[in-house]
């Protein structure tokens, strides 16, 4: 078993070396190094254990880092975050253990087995051992020693709830089930979600196929078409919370981004609740139907949410649905009005100067701009969310235009302007039979 793993990992780590193996030799911020990116980051690879086949540019400048930091060896995969968290146990059996442990603190973990057991949750063919559940309660957070009189604490942790709605909302992602995609390849799929503290009502949640910013968006921006403008959204650490487009995004919505303590899941604990809700009551209904696109597993959540959910007594909200609070604590909530234009909000910026070609390079793609604008930096703003429409070109504060694809079939009949050459200019072998030409013409 260990030397399968040593050898996937010199895979992996092969595979990256090959992908920087030509930069490596160059130095850092050498001219050419951009453009190879670019080249590289537009190309398809079959990586190993990975259903992805692009590399970002960013990932490729942390393998280069990395290898001229620390070697071969660097490029190596790190150990998985979750290592310790027995994966043999069944993830409706975790989440029983957990809420076990949330319901009665005081209890030790052979009494939370012995209660788990007790309650028929643990089927026969899963057996419990003392240290597995010991880790599963730890990562949850859940094992912290209650602080003794005069002792000391490691952290000042208190349970909080806002009074109005709108006033926090929370967000993660959680590995969902595999669905068909084109009609024959079953990926992976994520469900990205937002709560709202105070009423634990579902603003907007959906299914993606990755858990990146550019996932995550059209999810948060329909949640703010549906259930208006949270004064702050409080999220976790990942890549997609701490990239420059939502702090952008969050920062003309006049949303206040706050990010989770790493390794303090206790923090999103209602949003952690509400995900167990949706492994204990959602994913064993699904059925083949469901999975069959990434649409119709999105249509059975949203039937799910608004249909049962929101239409529970949730105990949370001693005993009233998350949409009759609502009603009595959204008075304050804050909607756009029809005058902002919510799509162009949430357009992607990025900064290229435009090169002597007229063009601008974006994501693998040669964009042909105004020719007024050679040597200038502008910035572009494009949807990253699905298939690229339009690609505005903004300089100095203003939409100069939208940018068009390259054509270089059609370049080729296209009329250029002709440069004036000075009168004291010497006269080469080509412009002398111009002159002729000329004179012949007249």
């Amino acid at each position: 078993m260990e030397d399968e793993k040593t050898k996937r990992s010199e895979e992996v780590a092969l595979f990256r070396y090959g992908l920087i193996a030509d930069l490596t030799h160059l130095e850092p911020g050498a001219r050419g190094l951009y453009r190879l990116l670019e080249e590289k980051a537009a190309k398809d690879y079959c990586i190993p254990g990975s259903t992805r086949t692009r590399v970002a540019e960013e990932t490729m400048r942390t393998w280069l880092r990395q290898y001229r930091l620390k070697g071969f060896d660097a490029l190596k995969p790190r150990p998985r975050k979750d290592a310790g968290d027995s994966r043999a146990l069944p993830q409706e059996v975790k989440d029983a253990l957990v809420s076990i442990k949330e319901d009665n603190p005081e209890l030790s973990v052979q009494l939370v087995i012995k209660e788990a057991l007790a309650a028929a949750k643990v089927p026969s063919d899963v057996t419990l051992a003392a240290s597995t559940v010991h880790r599963l309660l730890s990562r949850a957070g859940l094992m912290q020693r209650a602080v003794r009189e005069g002792g000391g604490t490691p952290g000042d942790r208190r349970r909080f709830a806002f009074e109005l709605a709108g006033e926090l909302c929370m967000s993660d992602v959680m590995h969902g089930p595999p669905v068909t995609v084109a009609g024959r390849q079953r990926r992976k799929t994520y469900l990205i979600a937002f709560i709202d503290d105070a009423t634990r009502v579902v603003p907007f949640a959906a299914f993606a196929l990755a858990e990146n910013t550019a996932a995550f968006l059209p999810v948060l921006k329909q949640a703010v078409m549906r259930r208006g403008v949270p004064k702050r959204l409080f999220v976790d650490n990942g890549a997609a919370y701490r990239s420059h487009h939502l702090a952008l995004v969050c920062a003309k919505l006049g949303v206040t981004l706050i990010h989770a303590r790493p390794y303090a899941p206790q923090s999103k604990g209602k949003q952690e609740r509400w995900f167990r809700t949706v492994r204990m009551q959602l994913l064993p209904r699904l059925t083949e139907a469901d999975t069959a696109s990434l649409e119709a597993l999105n249509r059975r959540l949203w039937a799910w949410v608004e249909g049962e959910y929101h239409q529970a007594p949730h105990r949370g909200l001693d005993e009233e649905t998350p949409l009759d609070r609502w009603a009595q604590k959204s008075a304050e909530v804050k909607y756009l009005g029809s005058d902002v234009d919510l799509d162009d909000l949430f357009l992607a910026e990025a900064k290229r100067k435009v090169a002597k070609d007229r063009t601008v390079s974006l994501d693998g793609l040669v964009y042909e701009v105004d020719a007024a604008l050679v040597g200038e930096t502008v910035t572009l703003r494009f949807d990253a969310s699905g298939p690229r429409r339009t690609v505005q070109v903004w300089n100095a504060g203003a939409k100069v235009h939208d940018a068009k694809v390259v054509d270089l079939y059609a370049n080729c009949f296209v009329k250029r302007d002709r440069v004036a050459t000075p009168p004291d200019a010497p006269l080469t072998g080509l412009k002398l039979a111009d002159l002729k030409r000329d004179e012949e013409g007249r």
